[in-house]
């Protein structure tokens, strides 16, 4: 049974802040099964964004999988893909994350490059 989309989320910013980072939520989507996507800033002014992996490279334990969608990408190419996805689906969160490292804060499938 998968966790639902507030108290993953919830659990996610205590995380972060008990490891002396940032998290915010910029939009707050459906309670019980909202897809998540996150905003990693960088010191540098580049964003990583990271949305849920499809569902063929997802394990069968049923847990949230997620996959970079953007690398060291400037704002507005994020601002653009969120806004591509919002499109389809309204019902988002969006989580902003300034933490050195997401480390091992969420599960992610293998970058193919």
């Amino acid at each position: 049974m998968r966790l639902r989309s507030d108290i993953f989320v919830s659990a996610l910013t205590r995380r972060v802040f008990s490891m002396g980072g940032f998290a915010a939520v910029e939009r707050r989507g459906a309670d019980q099964a909202g897809a998540i996507f996150i905003r990693l800033r960088h010191r540098d002014g580049t964003e990583d964004l990271f949305g849920p992996a499809p569902q063929m490279l997802v394990g069968e334990e049923g847990g949230r999988t997620f996959e970079r969608r953007l690398q060291a990408a400037d704002a507005e190419a994020v601002e653009a893909l969120i806004a591509r996805e919002l499109r389809f689906d309204s019902d988002l969160w969006l989580i902003e994350l300034d933490i050195a490292e997401i480390g091992d804060l969420i599960d992610l499938v293998a970058d193919e490059n």
